[in-house]
């Protein structure tokens, strides 16, 4: 008889709450045997991890160490205690937060007092979270938009303070130099910032394919291109998961996992994409050193070989068509070619030419302006509107579903989703228009006494099922 994989538990293995002492040495308490549900978030447009824990305690948690009363006042937990917390999956995967990745107490909430049991949840999250309010990004960056990320996450950002993570850092090489000034502001709003002007470096992908994350992840932080996401062959996909009504594990061995429920969301608000301009738009790129103006027009679909233009007017046409990865097979442009094609948004946008010019001396930075006058600090017209283009094409269709629990998922993973076909024939076949690669957009580990679920977020481009290699 098959094994119900929404029956198979998982465990705490460890789930220490430490004393917010300085210099350490404080007393701790094994909080594992009130821990009744345990949450863990990851999501790829959230630049940090959290945990949720729930807990159910009468008292008697840790008599050694505080007696006869409760975890809050015991501690007490008040705000910023260390937590060394282990937790596995039915396949024994751990996700263990220690030493450099362990996770502090954030807040305590939903606090349901009582004399002889306290029902309330504590939220975690990791140092880095609050080291961003800590610190601020103040001076300025020249080169690689890459390079200045890692320095920004690895190194002071004012004297003696910054996030300074020894996380792994998971960072895709930019293409475009981008000198710019910190400003005060916090390092994960201007790594949120820099996202969006980054294009990757690989060959051809300039002018298409605009548009990063910032996010952390079990495994550290990451940068990444969307397009390197939406590649299998850079993003291997990390399991196939079949869809068929039952709660049983799935008889053939090519599929990973059951999904146990999904939900799909098709809704595209056509008016909504209209408006941020999603298939075709126009911005207008104003020079004021040169007193002129340039336009370009983007789209989804080839580029138009003449301008329609005023006379005078600098005009550009291009295209995304052959210059991003898609995980469907179908087409791109979703939508018919009346509402697709007429330009929906226009922008405007000032060149940054003369500005923060390159040089540490001002002769220096003299010398290279008259090298290259015209020459912008940042190409925008390379990366802004392909870069609002692909944030909105990424989560144009949305699937929740929940399986058994995996704790080797990460967000920004691509898996092998199959669906079946809504039909009155016994044999049901592949839903050939919603199957497919997915990339997870979120995901909850979920961790109970009876039960351990991963709840996904899962988002694509494009309709179209790519079959599996042994289809």
């Amino acid at each position: 008889m098959a094994t119900k994989q929404s029956s198979l538990a998982g465990n705490i293995r460890e789930f220490e709450i430490f004393q917010a002492k300085e210099g350490g040495g404080g007393k701790s308490i094994d909080a594992s045997e009130a821990i009744v549900d345990i949450k863990y978030y990851e999501d790829v447009l959230s630049n940090s991890v959290s945990m949720t824990a729930t807990v159910v305690e009468s008292g008697e948690t840790d008599k050694k160490d505080v007696g006869n009363v409760g975890i809050l006042d015991g501690l007490p937990i008040r705000g910023g205690e260390p937590a060394h917390i282990v937790i596995e999956d039915h396949d024994k995967n751990k996700l263990k937060f220690k030493r450099d990745n362990k996770l502090y107490v954030n807040r305590v909430k939903n606090v349901l007092p009582g004399t002889s049991k306290d029902v309330y949840s504590i939220d975690f999250a990791p140092r880095e979270l609050f080291a961003n309010e800590q610190c601020r990004v103040v001076r300025r960056y020249d080169g690689k938009i890459s390079d200045n990320i890692r320095e920004i996450l690895s190194k002071e950002t004012s004297k003696g303070v910054g996030i300074k993570t020894k996380k792994k850092l998971d960072i895709d090489e930019t293409a475009l130099k981008f000198n710019f000034i910190g400003n005060d502001r916090k390092p994960f709003y201007v790594c949120t910032w820099l996202a969006s002007k980054s294009v990757p470096s690989e060959a051809g992908k300039v002018g298409g394919a605009a548009g990063y994350l910032f996010y952390e992840t079990y495994d550290g932080f990451k940068f990444k291109s969307i397009d390197v996401l939406f590649d299998k062959k850079k993003n291997k996909p990390k399991g196939n998961y079949i869809f068929t009504n039952t709660d049983d594990n799935p008889k053939s061995g090519q599929y990973k996992g059951k999904i146990l429920s999904y939900e799909i969301d098709r809704d595209i608000d056509l008016q909504n994409q209209l408006v941020i301009g999603a298939y075709s738009n126009r911005t207008l790129f104003f020079d004021f050193k040169a007193y002129s103006y340039q336009v370009q027009n983007f789209s989804v679909d080839p580029p138009i070989e003449k301008s329609e233009g005023e006379e005078g007017e600098r005009t550009s046409n291009d295209s995304s068509k052959g210059k991003i990865e898609t995980l469907g097979k179908d087409d791109l442009p979703l939508v018919a070619p009346e509402f697709r094609k007429p330009i929906s948004r226009l922008m405007n946008r000032v060149l940054d030419i003369g500005v923060l010019v390159e040089g540490k001396t001002t002769k220096e930075q003299l010398e290279k302006d008259k090298e290259k006058p015209l020459e912008p600090n940042f190409d925008v017209s390379k990366s802004m509107v392909q870069s609002v283009m692909r944030y909105n094409q990424m989560f144009s269709i949305k699937i929740n579903i929940m399986i058994a629990g995996n704790f080797k998922l990460r967000a920004g993973d691509l898996i092998y989703c199959e669906f079946p076909q809504l039909s009155t024939e016994p044999n049901t076949q592949p839903n050939q228009k919603s199957g497919g690669l997915y990339m997870i957009s979120s995901l909850c580990h979920n961790l109970t006494p009876r039960a351990t679920y991963t709840s996904l977020t899962l988002v694509r481009d494009t309709f179209g099922r790519t079959p599996l290699k042994s289809d």
